[in-house]
């Protein structure tokens, strides 16, 4: 399938359905909070009454699911390979957030023939009815994949710990972001969110001190998120395999994800970013894959 066909088909996708919002959640390192925080945003979401997909894309492992306290019936593969449908591939969890586990289906996508890609695509832009918030989990660190999601996301937020590891690691996964020859700087924000830190002025400095560098050797704009807590009720309710803001919506870790995600409504609210869909996102990554 040629860029040309894929815009066409993607055109035809979105002329008679709404886009969903796609946002890409990534570290640097792995073990820093990832998918607590795909998670807990996806259910903050919900509180207020959007409806939300988590694509499970850290190839391998199965955080999601795990904290779902569930295993899925089907994934990603069983989709593109065995002729299910989008709806079949969706876990449906707490509070009706739907998960998809990303199984390692997408690498072979571009082996595919023209037609089957042009009927995978058409499914996946079943989301974009589905969902009006779409959370793609990543793997941790710079695997080729992960750029791919990356570079196919408008909206990136970089989760960072105060850890050194921690910062120096984001730091490289932006750089390699950023030399990635299909990344556009004005089609991908860069939001990070600062986790595990003591009190708000940490998870600022934090911020400051990443910031620093990325302005002055990448050039990279990147904006502050805010911050989530150390919190004792957050690591219990990992042990139980429960989100902490259905667990304990009083915790501090519980209010901090609500305000991230009530921020991340108000931005679009009044600095609207263009929705690519799902049809769009996956036909990027795609296109990048074949062009390797």
């Amino acid at each position: 399938m040629d860029q040309a066909e894929q815009l066409r088909i993607i055109k035809a996708s979105q002329q008679t359905r709404p886009l969903a919002r796609v946002i890409t959640v990534t570290s640097g390192k792995g073990g820093v909070g990832k998918s607590n925080t795909a998670i807990n945003l996806a259910i903050q979401f919900r509180k207020v009454g959007k409806k939300v997909i988590i694509l499970d894309a850290d190839f391998g492992l199965a955080n999601i699911e795990i904290m779902f306290g569930t295993v899925p019936k089907h994934n990603l593969c069983d989709l593109i390979y065995q002729g299910k449908s989008i709806r079949d591939v969706i876990t449906w969890g707490p509070m009706d957030v739907g998960f998809i586990s990303g199984g390692s289906g997408i690498a072979g996508m571009s082996n595919l023939s023209r037609d089957y890609l042009a009927y995978i695509i058409r499914n996946l832009a079943e989301l974009d009815a589905i969902a009006d918030i779409v959370i793609v989990d990543t793997g941790a660190g710079i695997s080729d994949a992960v750029l791919e999601f990356l570079v196919a996301s408008g909206e990136v937020i970089l989760v960072t710990t105060p850890e050194p590891t921690s910062i120096t690691d984001s730091y490289s996964l932006l750089k390699a972001l950023q030399r990635h020859p299909r990344f556009r700087q004005e089609d991908t924000k860069v939001k990070m969110l600062a986790n595990r830190v003591e009190k708000e002025a940490e998870g600022e400095m934090l911020f400051h001190k990443l910031n620093a560098v990325v302005s002055r050797y990448l050039k990279l704009p990147m904006t502050y998120l805010g911050f989530i807590p150390q919190d004792a009720q957050l690591s219990k309710a990992v042990m139980q395999q429960k989100p902490v803001s259905l667990e304990n919506p009083s915790a501090k870790s519980s209010q901090a994800y609500e305000r991230v995600a009530l921020r991340l409504l108000d931005i679009e609210q009044n600095n609207p970013q263009k929705s690519c869909g799902m049809a769009a996102f996956f036909s990027h990554i795609i296109l990048g894959r074949k062009g390797n």
